[in-house]
């Protein structure tokens, strides 16, 4: 392996020991934030601590900025390591564009907890469209003929769904409807099944990689056949 399939390996290896062990650790405050919850509206003393709801709030937090980060790690390896710009200025505008979004999350980390309904919503439609146009460049595999299985759009909406979640930490616990709360509860049910699907299709995607230096060989095998020209073809 060279230096470009190492830093390729960059973002499954944060996926798995960042990213996953924080889901494990999110989906386990969030039970435990409900069920306290159910049990002091049922007028029976909870033996969960009250700081779960806190802490699945901060590690929420983390879980949401470490999945937009490696998304924008896979998209940063892909538009300017593996697939370079044809340009300067191709290059240089996507750079802004990197900063921009990036700009747009942490700003969203700033007002989520005291900024105004409309800063929320500005950063995270920032956020949120930066990753969009980034992955909609040109270069990144997308797996369009099989979105259903597709690491890509997996990633993309597990990530827009995080940016959703952060927006809207105020409204879930500033309603007393709790329209917000179930939306939230719903909406990272799906969240978790497309990071189960995230584990699967990142694993298939990497045995179908080849190595820098095999890509003019493997490119050209058949995939429908599953065939590869023998060593001695022209």
């Amino acid at each position: 392996m060279d230096t470009k399939d190492l830093l390729a390996l960059l973002h499954p290896t944060l996926a798995v020991v960042l990213v996953y062990p924080l889901i494990g650790i999110v989906v386990h405050f969030a039970w435990q934030t409900r069920q306290r919850r159910l049990q002091t509206a049922a007028g029976e003393k909870s033996k969960i601590p009250p700081m779960v709801g806190p802490d699945h709030v901060r590690i929420g937090q983390w879980l949401t900025g470490s999945v937009v980060g490696i998304s924008l790690v896979a998209l940063a390896y892909v538009l300017f390591i593996d697939k370079p710009r044809s340009s300067a200025i191709e290059g240089i505008l996507l750079a802004l564009l990197f900063a921009a979004t990036i700009a747009s999350l942490v700003f969203l980390f700033r007002v989520s907890k005291r900024g105004s309904k409309l800063w929320r919503g500005v950063f995270a439609t920032g956020a949120g469209m930066g990753l969009v146009v980034i992955s909609a460049q040109e270069g990144v595999f997308r797996r369009t003929y099989e979105w259903y299985i597709s690491h890509y759009y997996y990633g993309i909406a597990a990530a827009l769904l995080m940016i959703f979640s952060l927006a809207i930490v105020q409204d879930i616990y500033r309603d007393r409807s709790h329209k917000w709360r179930m939306a939230h509860i719903i909406l990272n049910c799906v969240a978790v099944l497309l990071f189960l699907g995230q584990g699967f299709t990142g694993s298939r995607d990497l045995l179908e990689l080849p190595l820098d230096w095999q890509k003019p060989y493997v490119y050209q095998c058949s995939w429908s056949a599953k065939t590869c020209p023998q060593l001695g073809d022209k």
